[in-house]
């Protein structure tokens, strides 16, 4: 295990509790959960703490500790961070709230905050405002709470910023065996994804899962992926921030930005790490996850006596990126054998009851199932009331699917519908023996689509360093569309032959050097088609001289040469996240834009592999592969333009706000595109 500055922090033997109430709660939940090292409590004037002898000071301890809770109020705390960083103390949970996260109530709250930063120094430390950390492995704890959580050889990662949630998800009865729970608040100084990076090195971590409200820099983000795919332990994310509510919820909870929910989508995906929406699809993919790790391929099989199960199951796969195969003919002969002829062979498979209650029959069938190659076999299986019913034909199923799975190899996973259908002891014994405990027929397919979506990035090249250039402060400029078009025309992007005119006789005298026929336009107006700005297919000098005369005059008029009909418009554009920087957008240009709402989202740097694989994610692309017989548009061609437009916002990050070109018209095959319209907006 390689070293890392929160070792003795997440780990450590000798721990140092400040404060009263909360200090002895830490330590009632380390005797618990039996950790063996030395607690020493910090009191002014208690002489005892549950039968340990109380320091007066920091300068009375017998060493410098590996971890301390600090439960005293704000200002003090800052004071105490600043005695153990000087003592050499390994890390600190700063307990109290009132920092950044309290802005809007507190005026001094950022500048305490920057104080506790600066009494931390290189100490390592978790908050402020967070409840600290559950050692679930050593039974560590610096946790003023009670706590869902056992000690275990073995399990997943959970880090959130928020308290309250993390002691939910310790109260889960799913079988998810949680090796750590580490608490994030503010993240003043430590992230969530310094502290995942640190807990994927230890060899007991199987998975890690976040539960984010805001993410800090992106290079940090990016080390957790690059440490994931070094150490084959997925992390998945749930981030918070789809709605403007959740927004600021975030930002009055912890200070922290969203950022865009789709830069967020992709960028994550870009990094190989997993994203949920939702705490239940949470703890099921890091189920999957702890057991097998990411998935080969999205292929399924499922086996349910139901045919309502089946059809729930077929279902739910839709709209996901997940597939349930039909059955290659060499299983077809073993299943009809072992489940008779009134069995109709599908994948859902409804196997009917036929077999249930013969454990021999259900192993073969089961077997029979599992040997089709698919990434991921389920059986579905609701458990009954223990209180009022029998279950032990129902434990006999999980005996077969236990046996069926050791057979064959492969890998299989039991699914209760509803989460209240498994029972804890259940799900620990399944897990135990390498069979997923699944609950929830959604969050399953969910949990699917992420582990598959995870193995497809980490089977593909690592990805380039995404950009992560500030930007200039400076006042923001708007290029008229001719600037616009010279500058993305240099970076290598097809744009219209086009001239400038400053009267509408020089327009006309133009238009006649361009050749008819000809779009007129007026600069330095943003939505020109409102603003009547803009005038199509003029066909001579007459046509437009007075179309320039009826236009709102600004900043003169472009004059360019016509583009015949495309195969499709597309939309290439860039803007700023907050959190995330610039990104590519692409989707649906023209009138379409806001019709048809399809659009995918490119980090960048980009390569033209992944413009092509983003391009055949649109709706639109069926009209640029040549739809119904219509002609194919220029795909080689229009990858290499929105290339290069990519590159001219890498180049430019520094000053860039926004990148739209609107439409890029495909023409159609061997004959290029063009960029009709563009919008750039910069610092100076």
């Amino acid at each position: 295990m390689t070293s890392s500055p929160l070792d003795r922090l997440l780990r450590p033997q000798t721990i140092a509790v400040f404060g009263g109430r909360e200090a002895r709660r830490v330590i009632e939940q380390c005797d618990r959960m039996g950790f063996s090292g030395k607690i020493w409590p910090v009191h002014p004037k208690l002489d005892e703490v549950l039968g340990r002898p109380c320091y007066r000071s920091l300068s009375d301890l017998p060493s410098a500790p590996d971890a301390a809770f600090v439960g005293v109020n704000r200002t003090l705390t800052v004071e105490i961070v600043r005695s153990l960083s000087a003592a050499g103390a390994g890390g600190a949970v700063c307990y109290a709230s009132g920092f950044s996260e309290a802005m809007g109530e507190l005026g001094d709250g950022a500048e305490l905050q920057q104080a506790l930063l600066e009494a931390a120094g290189d100490m390592p430390i978790l908050g402020p405002n967070c409840y600290g950390l559950i050692n679930g492995l050593d039974g560590a704890l610096l946790w003023p709470d009670q706590h869902g959580m056992q000690r275990i050889e073995r399990g997943v990662a959970i880090l959130t910023q928020s308290s309250n949630i993390a002691i939910n998800l310790t109260m889960q009865t799913r079988g998810l065996p949680i090796a750590y729970v580490v608490t994030a608040g503010n993240q003043a100084q430590t992230s969530l994804a310094d502290i995942a990076c640190a807990l994927i090195d230890d060899p007991r971590v199987t998975a890690v899962g976040l539960h984010v409200e805001g993410f800090g820099d992106l290079a940090s983000l990016e080390c957790l992926a690059a440490a994931a795919r070094r150490s084959r332990k997925p992390v998945v994310v749930l981030k918070v921030g789809r709605s403007e509510q959740a927004k600021r919820a975030a930002v009055s909870h912890t200070a922290s930005l969203a950022g865009s929910d789709a830069v967020a989508d992709a960028v994550l995906a870009r990094l190989g790490l997993g994203r949920v929406q939702s705490l239940p699809a949470l703890l099921e993919i890091l189920k999957l996850l702890h057991v097998a790790g990411p998935l080969a391929s999205r292929s399924i099989s499922s086996m349910s006596c139901s045919g309502g199960e089946a059809s729930l199951m077929a279902d739910a796969a839709v709209g996901r990126n997940v597939e349930f195969p039909p059955l290659p003919p060499q299983q077809l002969p073993r299943l009809r054998r072992v489940l008779g002829e009134m069995v109709t062979l599908s994948n859902p498979l409804d196997y009917h009851t036929f077999v249930w209650g013969d454990l021999a029959r259900q192993t073969e069938a089961f077997s029979a199932m599992f040997e089709g190659g698919y990434a991921l076999n389920l059986v579905i299986l609701d458990f009954p009331r223990d209180d009022r019913c029998d279950a032990s034909e129902w434990a006999m199923t999980v005996d077969a699917v236990i046996a069926a799975a050791s057979a064959t190899g492969a890998l299989a996973g039991i699914l209760a519908t509803l989460p209240e259908n498994m029972p804890e002891p259940i799900a620990n014994r399944l897990m135990a023996n390498g069979i997923i405990a699944f609950s929830g027929i959604d969050e399953t397919i969910i949990a699917v689509e992420v582990a598959a979506g995870i193995g497809q990035a980490w089977g593909a090249p690592p990805p380039l360093p995404l950009l992560d250039v500030p930007c200039v402060d400076g006042e923001i400029e708007t290029l008229t569309e001719a600037d616009a078009k010279t500058e993305l025309a240099a970076c290598g992007l097809p744009v219209p032959r086009g001239l400038q005119a400053f009267s509408p006789r020089e327009a006309g005298e133009q238009a006649e050097r361009l050749g008819f026929p000809v779009v007129l336009k007026a600069l330095g107006i943003a939505h020109k088609t409102e603003a009547g700005a803009v005038a199509l297919n003029l066909k001579d000098v007459e046509a437009v001289s007075n179309a320039a005369a009826a236009m709102p005059l600004n900043a003169g008029y472009l004059v360019e040469k016509m583009i015949d009909p495309p195969v499709a418009e597309l939309i290439v554009g860039a803007i700023r996240d907050p959190v995330f920087g610039l990104s590519l957008t692409l989707g649906a240009g023209g009138i379409l834009v806001e019709l048809l709402e399809d659009s995918v989202i490119l980090p960048l740097p980009a390569t033209k592999t992944e413009i092509y694989a983003a391009i055949s994610r649109l709706k639109l692309a069926k009209l640029i592969y040549g739809y119904r017989g219509r002609p194919k548009g220029d795909l080689d061609a229009a990858v290499v333009a929105i290339a290069a437009a990519a590159d001219y916002v890498v180049r430019n990050a520094a000053w860039l706000e926004e990148l739209d070109i609107n439409p890029l018209m495909v023409l159609p095959e061997g004959q290029g595109v063009a960029a009709v319209d563009a919008l750039i907006r910069r610092r100076r």
